[in-house]
């Protein structure tokens, strides 16, 4: 896995994004038990193994990971995913608008989406994995920042352990496949930091680890015209680019309306993760 710099300051982005740690928790048991379900007999056995297999290995580097593109830099042949997380709890809106526009570009995207979202917008979702040209991933059950060692980012929610790794990893995985009969091959962590130990869970589960190397801006209310900016200034053969389907108050549309003609004139195409990435 290589890391990827990017290429606006995250502070801003966790903050407004993601929910902050604090006077919060109470909301947090809320949402774990709105889950209580899925731990079933089967899930527990599942879980002591795998924790048993890993829980001696060290968590490694804490960080940012992303995925790389399977052909080689220069090719003629230049493609770009573009990926949208939706966040979940108090950030469960439907960027209607956006997905219609990609659609009617035939844009084929990838859609990180986390249990929460999905549990408030089941029908959405339900419509958005039966479109061949959308890709779901897995975004985390409780939308958490995925460390063994319980270290957060910019105030985001951390999980506690190894264990909370594995339920917001596996958890999601099993609600997806179950709705829609396929497991996810791609895993964003919350904030996209993670450690090397919850690589090789995601490993393990069937996934993964995937971050980004264009930051959008879309999380820091920057306007259509910087993101644009933004988009165009990272495009590179390969790139991962990070934008929300979410919030449909941020003009994430426009920005893309700015920017997809720049990038098809400079001769990109668009891909989901699965059809361009793979291991590293």
């Amino acid at each position: 896995m290589t890391k990827v710099r990017p290429v606006l300051p995250l502070a801003v982005f966790a903050l407004l994004c993601l929910p902050a740690a604090g006077p919060q928790a109470r909301q947090r048991g809320d949402e774990r038990n709105a889950f209580r379900s899925y731990y079933t007999q089967e899930y527990l056995a599942f879980k002591k193994r795998l924790v048993e297999e890993l829980g001696k290995v060290p968590p490694g580097k804490f960080s940012e990971f992303s995925k790389r593109s399977k052909a080689e830099p220069g090719s003629d042949h230049k493609v770009i995913a573009l990926t949208f997380d939706a966040c979940g709890g108090r950030h469960s809106g439907y960027n209607k608008a956006l997905i219609e526009y990609l659609r009617r570009e035939k844009i084929p995207a990838t859609l990180f989406i986390t249990g929460l979202w999905i549990e408030e917008n089941k029908e959405t979702f339900a419509e958005l994995a039966k479109d061949p040209l959308f890709e779901i991933a897995n975004h985390g059950l409780l939308h958490r920042l995925c460390s063994t060692e319980g270290r957060s980012k910019y105030g985001v929610y951390p999980t506690r352990d190894l264990g909370d790794v594995i339920d917001e990893m596996e958890l999601n995985s099993r609600k997806i496949a179950e709705l829609t009969g396929r497991r996810p091959l791609f895993f964003r962590s919350a904030t996209a930091f993670t450690d090397e130990l919850s690589l090789k869970v995601a490993q393990r589960l069937g996934m993964e680890v995937v971050g980004y190397s264009v930051l959008s801006g879309d999380a820091m209310r920057a306007s259509a015209k910087t993101m644009s900016r933004n988009i165009l200034a990272g495009a590179r053969h390969g790139a991962v680019v990070i934008m929300h389907f979410n919030h449909p108050e941020w003009p994430v549309q426009e920005a893309l309306e700015k920017a997809v003609p720049e990038l098809r004139k400079r001769g990109f195409d668009f891909s989901r993760l699965e059809d361009f990435t793979v291991k590293p």
